[in-house]
Formats: structure tokens, sequence, C-alpha cells
């Protein structure tokens, strides 16, 4: 079995780590040393710097530091929902069990995606959306934020145009900001501008709204799928802005 020295034996690469990079290291280590009342933070601290387990151990003068950093990462994994008190007095005395979620995480790729799907922050989501897309995103739905956060958008245009409900999709967008009558148009922008923004909506709901309606879309990465939640997010400050200069 791999120790954490024997994994990470570059102290300074050890501390240069994010707490959720670490922590990504941690918890497969954690899944095979585990004994019957679970882990404990002082127990395997203190196992970092004997060379009895596992043959490996850190320099003791830097051990202040070392414990700092796996203890940020211990912490980070208990509030992400993947550490948990073990049952009975033993999570009293500190002792802590992998969680139903933390059992489906077998390596640490595996967790580094889950510290991604938590990267999106809900406060800064446009309440249109906020609800809906950030609750498919941690539950890595990452096709079912994408497709709410499109949805968004063009309900939004809809509403703040006057348009009608026969009007979907890159129809409506194309209407709404027509360069030469849209009503989301901002006319006091060159026409070139006028057109661009045109084709950023038309392009936006054409390849991420109009194409989760009409197939499944196997979206699974997320990265991407943040990316294009905060396209939408931007969409709809475009809106909003056109809605508060006095458009419809």
């Amino acid at each position: 079995m791999n120790s954490l020295p024997e994994l990470i034996p570059d102290v300074d690469f050890l501390l240069a780590m994010e707490a959720e990079e670490l922590a990504a290291t941690l918890l497969p280590l954690f899944a095979k040393s585990r004994g019957h009342a679970g882990v404990h933070l002082g127990n395997y601290s203190s196992s970092l710097f004997s060379a009895n387990i596992g043959g490996h151990q850190y320099d003791n003068r830097r051990q202040d530091q070392i414990i700092l950093a796996v203890t940020e990462a211990w912490n980070w994994l208990e509030v992400q929902g993947l550490l948990v008190p073990s049952p009975g007095t033993n999570g009293q005395h500190g002792w802590r069990a992998l969680s139903r979620k933390a059992e489906k995480l077998s390596s640490a790729d595996d967790v580094k995606q889950f510290a991604r799907s938590r990267y999106l922050r809900r406060d800064i989501l446009n309440p249109r959306m906020a609800d809906k897309v950030w609750s498919a995103f941690i539950r890595a739905e990452y096709d079912v934020a994408v497709f709410q956060a499109m949805k968004a958008v063009e309900v939004a245009v809809r509403e703040a145009s006057g348009l009608g409900a026969d009007d979907i999709g890159v129809n409506l967008v194309r209407k709404a900001f027509n360069v030469d009558n849209g009503p989301l148009t901002d006319m006091e922008a060159e026409k070139g501008e006028r057109q661009a923004r045109s084709d950023l909506f038309a392009g936006a709901i054409g390849s991420y709204k109009n194409s989760h309606s009409h197939r499944d879309v196997n979206l699974d990465n997320p990265d991407e799928a943040h990316e294009l939640v905060m396209l939408a997010n931007h969409l709809l400050r475009i809106v909003d802005q056109r809605r508060a200069a006095g458009v419809k």
C-alpha cells in the first residue's frame, strides 16, 4: 500500500498543493488504510513521520507545515461530505468514515472531477437560473445544467422583448436583436456591433440550447459545462441591461 510520503516525497511540492488537490490524493489512501473504526486525523498525521508505516516518512523539521496542509485537505473532505463521523462513540472521538459518495470515488481523478463540479458559485448566477442550474451542476448533471441555463436566456429574451410564444430558439433571438428594428437592440451601437450581438445570442442558443432540445447530448466535462453556464449568465446580464435601458 502506498503512503503519502511515498507518493509525494517532495515536501515543497506537497505544501504547494491546493487543499482539494491534496484531498484527491488522500481519499484513496484513507479508503485503503482505514480500520474498523475508520480514519483519525491525529493518528494519520503522526503516521507520516514514522518509518514503521510503509517504510517512508517525512522530515520532522517541517512537521507543523505538513500537518497543517493535511488538516486543510481533511477539512475540505469533511466540508464536501466525503468524510463523516464514524457511527457510535468513535465518531465522537474524532474517527471518520467515508461517506456513500466517497465510496464511489475510487481514484484521485474521481475526486478531482468531483472538486471541479463544486467550482460553480451559486451567488454569482443570475436569479433566473441559479436554483435549477446550480442544483443540476453539483449533481454532475452537466447537460441538464447547460440546457436550463440556455433555456433561461430564451425565456428572458422573450419576456424582455415582448415577442410571442410562437417565437422560439434562434428565430426568437434574431428577432429580438434584429440589427434594424429588434426590440432589444441597442440602436446607438455601430451596425457591426449590433450584428455581432445578434450572432452571439443566436450562436449560443443554436449550439447549446437547441441541440439539447432535439437530441441527447453527453456533456460530462465540468470545466466545459462551467464555461457554458457562465456564457448563459453573461447573456442574461445583457438582457437585464437592455430591459433597464427602457426596452419593453
